[in-house]
């Protein structure tokens, strides 16, 4: 967008020279100064200087501004400091560098980090600008339904058409002039019940009247709300049925590329691991989730686009339209139900899915994740963009992780099933456990034959290797039916044949 904010070049200054003075202010408290300016300590100091100034960079030191809160403004000057510190001390302990002295190094980041503190929080609070922040006084007293309808008939038209114009410009600012003509192709500006804003707390979309506005834009990019479900539930509750939603985010793949065209060669690369690491594995493990948020807040968060379209369907939305614009992945969504309001949603490596079992009941079966997070509520979607292949799955289903693809090959994903064999909810042999929605693709008889037994960790698909849908419930209604006269001969001949196949035919997981 081209309102993210910017480094600052007064605050690199400042904040070079309190580095530096720090430096010499603890020198200067040395019996011995001259020897901590000599060229061997000045290159320890020049390394701390890089290691401080790529920190601060990567965690926007000098992207604040003058309406901060404290834990934000705090937590912007701790993070990249601590960061620097822990790369020189990796290096004087791992090294046993002669160009360190740890209590310089420590006082010198100490002495910096507290002059940072007070320098901003002056320049954040004491200086702040009071000028009357009309979109803030909107937000915290916004119109009511009487109010509006009032307006609509009060003015003229041509003040409304002002309106709009004012609203166009301010979208293009915002978001660019090629984002304003896409959310003009599917929104009228002059309409009154056309709610358009760029917040990232649903606080403001809950304070909005009910089922008053038919369509909602925000042009803030998801990455930056931190509860993102629980703000597209605020704009489900307010919404009619169908009506629409419109917002935009930065995808982990649009994200992958900004940061390797941002820095030089080398180093893009180690900002991307870097970015990698703490944007998209700390968040899936509960630990590391806690630090990542304590972190970020939130803000500036990856998504990857299956995950993003799986969380909106996981809030009651469909999503009949989507389009790269600008750098942004914006979508057109339609509410058609209520939210999933689901407490536990697949996130992490290790995940439970709902799958159906024996009598009909719904059971909760153990893999490693393979699929994006909320990829389970995209089924619908994807069977709809795309049809099966060969051994029922869906063609090029673009949920599946590249990097995990070789887990579902070997069935290297399906090893935590174990848990399910051994709490009696599966046998070693016996029908694939579906899904409500796959399961809803099988005919009436061969659904009914299905709940009777438990399903299986090895299907009869591998004795049979069918290819159609077709084949496969006919492969599945024999294995049914064969097992209903001869278990156990049945289960005896089909894991064998299934073995066979595995081993010597090199049958693969799809």
């Amino acid at each position: 967008m081209s309102t993210r904010k910017k480094p600052r070049t007064g605050l690199i200054v400042f904040d070079l020279l309190a580095l530096a003075g720090s430096y010499f202010f603890m020198a200067g408290m040395k019996p011995v100064m001259t020897s901590y300016l000599s060229n061997r300590y000045l290159l320890g100091f020049g390394i701390l200087l890089i290691l401080w100034m790529f920190s601060s960079f990567y965690f926007k030191k000098y992207h604040i501004s003058r309406k901060e809160r404290p834990t934000f403004l705090i937590r912007n000057i701790i993070s990249p400091n601590l960061v620097a510190l822990a790369f020189v001390s990796f290096i004087i302990y791992a090294f046993n560098t002669t160009f360190f002295s740890r209590m310089m190094v420590l006082g010198t980041v100490g002495l910096a980090t507290g002059v940072e503190i007070i320098f901003l929080s002056l320049y954040t609070y004491v200086l702040t600008s009071t000028e009357y922040d009309a979109a803030r006084a909107f937000i915290e007293k916004p119109p009511t339904p009487g109010d509006l309808r009032k307006l609509n008939d009060a003015v003229v038209h041509s003040d409304l058409h002002m309106g709009a114009e004012t609203m166009r410009g301010a979208i293009i600012e915002e978001c660019g002039e090629e984002a304003q003509r896409y959310i003009e192709e599917h929104v009228d500006l002059d309409d009154v019940k056309s709610l358009i804003t760029a917040t990232h707390t649903r606080f403001n979309i809950l304070r909005q009247p009910d089922n008053y506005y038919h369509t909602i834009i925000n042009i803030r990019r998801i990455n930056d709300i931190r509860d993102v479900n629980m703000f597209f539930e605020s704009v489900n509750s307010k919404l009619p049925q169908h009506g629409t939603f419109i917002c935009c985010a930065e995808t982990s793949e649009m994200r992958r590329r900004r940061i390797l065209r941002k820095y030089p060669p080398v180093l893009n690369w180690m900002a991307y691991t870097g970015d990698y690491i703490i944007k998209r594995v700390f968040p899936k493990f509960k630990l590391t989730s806690k630090i990542y948020f304590f972190l970020t807040r939130g803000q500036n968060r990856v998504f990857t686009q299956p995950e993003i379209l799986g969380r909106l369907y996981a809030c009651g939305f469909e999503v009949p339209e989507e389009s790269m614009v600008n750098g942004l992945y914006f979508f057109v969504c339609r509410r058609i139900k209520e939210p999933a309001f689901d407490p536990n949603p697949t996130y992490g490596p290790f995940i439970s899915l709902r799958r159906v079992g024996k009598g009909g009941k719904l059971i909760k079966v153990y893999k490693l994740r393979t699929m994006y997070p909320y990829a389970e509520y995209l089924q619908d979607y994807v069977h709809q963009q795309n049809s099966l292949e060969n051994g029922g799955k869906f063609k090029n289903d673009f949920r599946i992780a590249t990097s995990r693809s070789f887990l579902r090959r070997f069935w290297l994903d399906e090893l935590p099933m174990l848990i399910n064999l051994f709490k009696g909810e599966l046998k070693i042999v016996g029908v694939r456990p579906l899904s409500q929605q796959y399961y809803s693709l099988y005919s009436k008889e061969l659904q009914e034959k299905r709940i009777k037994y438990k399903p299986g960790l090895v299907p009869p698909y591998y004795a049979d290797l069918p290819e159609t849908l077709d084949e496969i419930q006919a492969s599945e209604l024999r294995y049914l039916e064969a097992f209903e006269k001869h278990p156990v001969r049945t289960q005896w001949r089909y894991f064998w044949k299934a073995f066979g196949n595995i081993v010597f035919r090199k049958a693969r997981s799809a």
